[in-house]
């Protein structure tokens, strides 16, 4: 990561967004448990090494908010997929009237994140609470990927963005999402709170993104304005 200051701060970001926004749980119907539990015994029994152990890829949020117990974190890459904010949020970021937008693993290029070794002897509940987390919303298919890291390749569940979904942005331009990031807030706080916290985990793991940086800097201008 570039030795220079992020742009966009904690400081700009709550000056720019000073007021809670109420949950509308009718922006987006979530799934419950039931609905979402045979898609994940059909991403367990697609995992073909049964005895081995169960690793989830981090390449947004939950770098930096998990949510679950980790025994073990190795710095990796995906090939074959790249971040990008991609997925529209027209509730906990952001509303109808002004969706934000979070990230997702698009096709192509390559990916560094965080690979979460996770303990558990059963396999569905262990999994249940970042698949509900990711999965509840339709905008993500889970996916199992191989992660090259320096203690050699592991097999994890990740989350790649669901091209059917009508939250699917497709492939907007730095400044389009730059727009959309700026001007998103719902009740879990701005679309810019999580561009934030994404860059400062990502460089807190030595990863730099070039997507990132460029972002966090055209949202910075957006929000100053």
């Amino acid at each position: 990561m570039p030795s220079r200051p992020l742009a966009l701060t904690a400081e700009l970001i709550a000056r720019a967004h000073p007021d809670s926004v109420a949950d509308d749980e009718a922006a987006l119907a979530v799934m419950s448990d039931a609905e979402l539990a045979p898609g994940l015994t059909r991403a367990i029994t697609a995992r073909a090494a049964k005895s081995a152990a169960l690793w989830v890829f981090a390449y947004g949020s939950l770098m930096w908010s998990p949510e679950f117990a980790v025994a073990e974190q190795r710095i990796g890459r995906v090939h074959g997929w790249h971040r990008r904010f991609c997925l529209l949020q027209r509730r906990f970021r952001g509303t109808p009237e002004k969706p934000g937008v979070v990230l997702a693993l698009e096709r192509g290029g390559s990916c560094r994140g965080v690979a979460y070794r996770l303990d558990g002897l059963d396999r569905h509940a262990t999994l249940m609470p970042v698949w509900r987390r990711e999965m509840k919303g339709r905008g993500y298919e889970g996916r199992w990927v191989e992660v090259a890291t320096e203690d050699g390749p592991v097999t994890a569940l990740t989350f790649v963005v669901n091209r059917a979904s009508d939250r699917y942005t497709g492939r907007l331009d730095e400044a389009a999402i730059a727009d959309l990031i700026a001007a998103g807030c719902g009740h879990l706080g701005p679309s810019a709170e999580y561009l934030f916290h994404t860059v400062a985990a990502c460089a807190e793991h030595g990863i730099h993104d070039p997507h990132l940086w460029r972002l966090q800097a055209l949202v910075a201008d957006r929000l100053k304005a």
